[in-house]
């Protein structure tokens, strides 16, 4: 561990350096996958599954970062992934079904340029982050959902149509 020894000695002093001169520095923010952190069940067999399947590439980045049960991380955080959060109540979120798999879109997580989607319908539900980073988002959900179709459905989503009552003919 010569390596987080020098990485501590730097980063202290970097950081008297930045307070003598009165700025705030930020050490460690651009490890790929820095701050994520385990969904509560990403130790389960499913999601233990998913990571033998994890594509090299999703949205045109690299798979950088897969130390975490449950977590995968492509390019410098570009696109996030954690198998294991908690199963998505009924929303009214907007839902799309990409290639079988629906994904809700979290719009009110969706800050800074990235767009959060939680699959629906799928145990363990799996949570990703896209960055502004990649501009094949479409490509992207193509790809995760052919790694997570296999996790069991126990629902779909549903559209005003299917549940709006028939207008009567007349």
């Amino acid at each position: 561990m010569v390596r987080a020894s020098r990485t501590r000695k730097a980063v202290v002093a970097v950081t008297a350096g930045a307070l003598t001169a009165g700025v705030l520095v930020s050490c460690g923010a651009d490890s790929p996958g820095e701050g994520v952190t385990s969904a509560p069940h990403a130790k389960s067999a499913a999601c233990e599954d998913l990571t033998d399947r994890y594509p090299d590439r999703l949205g045109g980045q690299a798979l950088a970062f897969t130390d975490r049960p449950g977590v995968a991380v492509w390019g410098d955080d570009a696109v996030v992934l954690r198998c294991g959060v908690e199963l998505p109540a009924p929303t009214i979120d907007p839902c799309a079904t990409v290639d079988g798999v629906d994904w809700v879109f979290r719009e009110d997580r969706s800050k800074d340029g990235g767009k959060v989607v939680v699959t629906y319908g799928r145990d363990p539900a799996v949570e990703v982050v896209v960055s502004d980073d990649v501009v094949a988002v479409d490509d992207a959900l193509v790809s995760l959902s052919a790694l997570v179709e296999p996790l069991k459905m126990y629902t779909k989503c549903l559209n005003l149509d299917d549940v709006r009552p028939p207008t009567p003919s007349g």
